[in-house]
């Protein structure tokens, strides 16, 4: 018979030795390592145990366990069987971890309990006893904590763009020739920010302006060495060199510090962000232009735009006189002499296209990797699989559009988002469930729903093995999505599989739950 509370698996005599696990990133105060130490030791004392030892992940994302050598270390402990403790107390379900993918939380509790070891979470409303409910209830705490780092991650990234596009400066060296000027809400410039420095009042801004005179005259020679004498990176390089004159982090110029201040249009005044992006601790992924978000004329540049539009055609037509063939033949050697591959490498190079230009020519310089058949060792495949997706949902929002139109219903798009409004009341948002197969062969679905629409109802499309047809379609009412789990396997629950529809006559399902709604 399984035991129905802690006491039945701690009695009150003797005193168990158990350990405490306590982790704070920088989300909250009521999180802090002393107030999660605090209720653990209550809970301890309450329960007859002895907190025999404390690991830590003080300032540590919950994201992922690279960086958190306290929890690294009790993992560690606890697979010699010889950790010195029967149990381990931790604050709740998020401080074990706001994984993205909820099984790995669940896998780095296995691990401790296939040795005997119980994970207990002192301020849930839940024993974690194994028992059907606590299983529910935690893998719900799971989807939560990990939704709450994907929604704070959306605002987080909404709010630096609509920054960014009022011309604030987010993050990043200000390049050499630039400073960064911390301004306060009236935009009254206050001080200039030294390296490393940040500012300390939330409603201060930061902005670009023009750096040191000598600094902005070494950027105008550096146009003009390459416009009106014709000379290459490098060579501009060497010049600056020869001249004992070092780049803003101190260091010796390079081709691909030179090329960097010829293409970068904060030189112009422009604002420019999300060039690159790794949400979430995910692989970095340099962003086509359609995505990078902008404000031209923030600032006051310290280049002339046209000057710096002579310099961007003469850069562009190097590739431009290249056909495909010869331009990853250049690759591929370059690839064989160095042995690995990079933006930064590519630049570095005297008589060769920019990373800029494979990436236009190529639709990114992964598959350039990919036609040379260079392997970085990252698997990029995904990478294919949302571009065919991105491509294809445009046509399914169409169909759901279409379908509804003919059943009489009003219907509006918003193009920008894609949420469908019906009779001008309800909303429906489409969204894709790529599969991704497992290690066994089996298959698995993503399911993320797009919290900042707030739909009133979500068709969740799941794609088959090869990520190119519909499987079948999920309609998902706004009141579950808090219970929905966010990965759906093969065969799913009778629960999950009653909102299962085979093909797009969902609009009759879809009909029938708003009357019931209405209804209620």
């Amino acid at each position: 018979m399984a035991p129905t509370s802690v006491h039945d698996v701690f009695p009150t005599s003797p005193r168990f030795k158990v350990a405490e696990y306590v982790r704070m990133s920088t989300d909250h105060q009521k999180y802090s390592t002393a107030n999660q130490a605090a209720a653990i030791r209550d809970y301890a004392e309450s329960h007859h145990m002895d907190i025999v030892r404390t690991y830590e992940d003080d300032g540590k994302s919950g994201l992922e366990i690279g960086q958190r050598h306290g929890l690294k270390k009790l993992l560690a402990d606890v697979e010699t069987g010889h950790a010195g403790f029967e149990a381990i107390l931790v604050y709740d379900v998020s401080r074990w971890g706001r994984f993205q993918n909820s099984d790995e939380a669940a896998h780095y509790e296995y691990l401790c309990t296939r040795v005997g070891i119980r994970v207990i979470y002192c301020a849930e409303p839940f024993e974690n006893d194994g028992s059907p409910l606590a299983t529910i209830v935690k893998g719900v705490k799971r989807s939560m904590a990990a939704e709450y780092s994907r929604e704070l991650s959306a605002k987080v990234f909404a709010g630096q763009c609509r920054l960014v596009r009022l011309g604030f400066h987010q993050g990043g060296s200000p390049g050499f020739g630039l400073r960064r000027a911390l301004i306060d809400e009236q935009r009254s410039f206050k001080d200039l920010l030294t390296r490393g420095q940040q500012k300390s009042i939330q409603t201060d801004r930061v902005i670009l302006v023009a750096g040191p005179p000598e600094e902005v005259s070494v950027v105008h020679r550096i146009y003009d060495m390459f416009l009106g004498r014709h000379m290459g990176e490098q060579s501009i390089a060497d010049q600056l060199n020869d001249e004992r004159i070092l780049t803003d982090f101190d260091r010796p110029w390079t081709r691909g510090t030179i090329h960097q201040v010829l293409t970068n249009e904060k030189y112009i005044g422009n604002n420019v962000y999300n060039h690159r992006s790794g949400k979430l601790k995910q692989p970095i992924v340099c962003n086509p232009p359609e995505r990078w978000v902008r404000c031209d004329g923030a600032f006051d540049g310290i280049v002339s735009a046209n000057v710096f539009l002579q310099v961007r055609e003469i850069i562009a037509q190097r590739s431009v006189r290249l056909e495909d063939h010869q331009m990853l033949e250049m690759l591929r050697r370059l690839a064989e002499k160095v042995g690995m591959l990079s933006g930064l490498i590519i630049d570095e190079q005297e008589d060769m296209p920019s990373s800029t230009s494979y990436r236009q020519r190529f639709d990114g310089l992964v598959r350039a990797y990919a036609l040379i058949g260079y392997d970085n060792g990252r698997d990029y495949a995904y990478l294919d699989v949302n571009r065919r997706l991105r491509t294809w949902r445009p046509s399914i929002v169409t169909a759901v559009v279409d379908a509804l139109k003919k059943r009489a219903f009003d219907v509006f798009r918003d193009m920008d988002t894609d949420l469908v409004t019906i009779n001008g009341e309800w909303t429906v948002s489409v969204v894709i469930a790529r599969s991704i197969e497992q290690s066994s062969g089996s298959l698995r679905w993503s399911v993320r729903f797009d919290m900042s629409l707030q739909p009133d109802i979500t068709v969740a499309v799941r794609m088959d093995a090869a990520n190119e047809l519909a499987k079948d379609y999920y309609l998902i009412p706004r009141l579950d999505m808090a219970a929905w789990p966010r990965h759906l396997g093969f065969d799913n629950s009778p629960f999950i599989d009653g909102y299962r529809f085979q093909d797009l006559d969902i609009l009759s399902a879809l009909a029938a739950r708003m009357r019931l709604r209405e209804a209620a």
